[in-house]
């Protein structure tokens, strides 16, 4: 039986995660909400902001340029916060890799029960 988490994570937006290299993958529901919020029609978002991701099993956000920041983060805001792809909402609570604490300003809320 896996370990019951003993935190829960409060984001405090650093955008750390916003820049680390890897597929920020989005499903079509996703796209769906994104493209409107945007104001734009899904084929065209998924022409300018979406690519293939590296497992070639489904579509990613892009990176600016040869950086690895997403597309969608503007200066310390993400342009799309309020209809982020379910990935970014769960880090680091639902998925997290090997020394993400080193970056992320995350702050760890005892959960109830635990200390």
């Amino acid at each position: 039986m896996p370990n019951k988490p003993r935190y829960h994570y409060v984001c405090q937006r650093c955008t750390a995660c916003c820049k680390w290299p890897g597929d920020v993958e989005v499903g079509d529901s996703e796209i769906t909400e994104i493209a409107s919020f945007l104001g734009m029609e899904e084929h065209d978002f998924v022409q300018e902001f979406t690519r293939i991701r590296s497992n070639r099993m489904g579509l990613s956000l892009i990176d600016k340029d040869s950086s690895n920041e997403c597309i969608m983060l503007d200066g310390d805001e993400c342009r799309i916060q309020e209809v982020k792809p379910v990935q970014c909402r769960g880090f680091p609570n639902t998925w997290n890799f090997p020394g993400w604490e080193k970056e992320c300003q995350a702050i760890a809320v005892p959960l109830r029960g635990e200390a």
